[in-house]
């Protein structure tokens, strides 16, 4: 239970972090570790956390439902935040539980969908010893719910959730960033 509050806490915290990351400079974007501040994590644990990252995108990227389920925790509260298919559900929404976000999985993988991270500015960063973060800026191709299928920049958040199965995804939070004002 402690578990599952902590995760619900950080999944609705994200998107103030990501709004504050998004042109972020100098300290308020560092790393706690970069800041002086101990990480709850050692650097094993944020290796396997980057690995296990780029194989959720391989995965994603080969549209191979069956590897990403066994990386996505197993929960009513697992969240994915995306664009729905038709504006009249919202246009954008959280699809909670792992069949609903695996279903909507399966509805993306079914036209083009390509994911592409800028690895260089993907950070992981441990907020307790069993939740860490990782914040990756990327391009993501999709022709999901109308949309042109051209790489667009968006910024992912993806919480991971320390269980006895191991690092699982509990939450995927795609930010679409807004062009830059022409001037």
């Amino acid at each position: 239970m402690r578990r599952l509050k902590a995760a619900l806490v950080v999944a609705c915290a994200i998107p103030l972090l990501a709004a504050s990351l998004i042109g972020a400079e100098g300290e308020s974007a560092q790393s706690p570790a970069a800041s002086g501040q101990a990480s709850p994590l050692d650097a094993a644990a944020l290796n396997e956390l980057n690995a296990l990252y780029r194989t959720l995108i391989e995965a994603e990227n080969r549209h191979d439902l069956a590897a990403v389920r066994k990386i996505v925790w197993e929960s009513p509260s697992t969240l994915f935040v995306a664009k729905t298919a038709t504006a009249a559900e919202g246009n954008w929404a959280g699809f909670w539980g792992t069949d609903v976000v695996l279903r909507h999985f399966a509805d993306l993988y079914a036209s083009t969908f390509v994911m592409d991270p800028d690895y260089p500015r993907v950070k992981t960063v441990g907020l307790t010893a069993d939740v860490a973060e990782t914040y990756a800026p990327l391009k993501i191709t999709v022709a999901y719910g109308g949309q042109t299928p051209v790489p667009k920049p968006f910024l992912m958040i993806v919480t991971w959730l320390h269980t006895s199965d191991g690092w699982k995804m509990a939450t995927d939070i795609a930010l679409p960033i807004p062009l830059a004002p022409r001037s």
